[in-house]
């Protein structure tokens, strides 16, 4: 067979949506970077609870609208969509706050701390009748979408095995995002949450969800394993995942079935090529993506525009109620981790 060739529009093709940034932290700046460049849609605004850094990050991508307060940046007029880029602890506090200021939002994944807080921001969101999706960027880069047809078409036979990793060293710091519980810090929210989600795409909802896994010194969980199973379309089918503040890994990802398997590089979140091997041997990869590293934010931006424009209030892509179920998967195994 002939791999298929990606569906994903070029980014530039997107309709033009006015953002306003909610925390202009490293992945607001890698975001707005990507969007600037990529797309034609355009940062109009970034609101920061410092006034300082709110000017620092309008000079570095010439944003004319910069506010000391997240309030004052909802109230914008000429903002048509808010990325939350905060901390995961507080991204329902405000996501709320751009939903009752009646503004379409892009949350930073993960989507929000707990699945209770999941559940309630897309329900205010539904309630306001305003566009919202998980910025799980990965769902929207051209590389997925080939094994999104590969797996429509049958091509591994029925999925057995999934396997994917996200880890990467940090030097432990009490008071660092990462290892600070009052920010919701730990390797699952930050990291797992995109092997988690691969899996989700790849299985749907795991029926049984089993965790190990070891705590930092502040108590966050510093490494997780899980093995999930009984899904409902194969419940046979087992997907492994690792995710670690401690150690590099090879951050790659799996998906096997007894015809053939589908092999993504590290970081196999970013746009990367997809190899298909055949239980023969027989390989096939698909072409360099164009648009490297984390400039591939720029196509969850232009995706989300084309929902604004198209009046479409949730992505078919990264459905919010598959947001909910990830973030019930990861919340369980969390519970499962002494």
């Amino acid at each position: 067979m002939t791999l298929p060739i990606t569906r994903i529009p070029d980014p530039h093709d997107a309709p033009a949506l006015r953002w306003g940034i909610l925390a202009p932290g490293g992945i607001a700046r890698l975001f707005a970077r990507a969007v600037h460049q990529y797309t034609r849609q355009r940062v109009v605004a970034v609101g920061s609870r410092s006034r300082d850094r709110a000017e620092a990050f309008g000079e570095e991508f010439n944003i004319g609208h910069r506010y000391d307060s997240y309030e004052a940046l909802v109230a914008d007029d000429d903002i048509d969509a808010i990325y939350v880029a905060s901390p995961h602890s507080h991204h329902a506090e405000h996501a709320r706050l751009v939903i009752e200021a009646g503004k379409h939002l892009l949350v930073e994944k993960a989507f929000t701390q707990t699945v209770d807080e999941a559940r309630d921001v897309v329900a205010a969101a539904r309630s306001a009748g305003v566009t919202c999706m998980e910025a799980m960027w990965t769902r929207f880069l051209p590389h997925v979408d080939v094994v999104r047809q590969l797996l429509a078409d049958g091509a591994l036979g029925e999925v057995e095995v999934v396997e994917a990793d996200h880890g990467q060293y940090f030097d432990f710091d009490s008071e660092s995002r990462l290892f600070n519980p009052a920010l919701a810090g730990g390797a699952m929210l930050d990291l797992g949450v995109y092997p988690v989600s691969f899996a989700s795409f790849v299985l749907g909802v795991p029926g049984r969800v089993r965790a190990v896994g070891t705590r930092a010194e502040t108590g966050v969980d510093r490494q997780v394993s899980m093995i999930l199973d009984d899904f409902e379309a194969q419940p046979d089918a087992h997907a492994l995942v690792n995710t670690t503040l401690a150690a590099k890994t090879p951050t790659t990802a799996t998906i096997a079935g007894p015809q053939a398997r589908i092999e993504i590089p590290g970081e196999f979140y970013t746009p990367q090529q997809v190899r298909f091997i055949t239980r023969d041997g027989a390989e096939q990869s698909s072409p360099v993506p164009r648009i490297q590293g984390h400039d591939g934010l720029a196509y969850e931006a232009a995706h989300f525009g084309q929902l604004v424009a198209d009046g479409r209030l949730d992505s078919p892509l990264m459905p919010l109620d598959e947001s909910i179920t990830i973030m019930e998967t990861m919340n369980r195994a969390l519970t499962q981790i002494a």
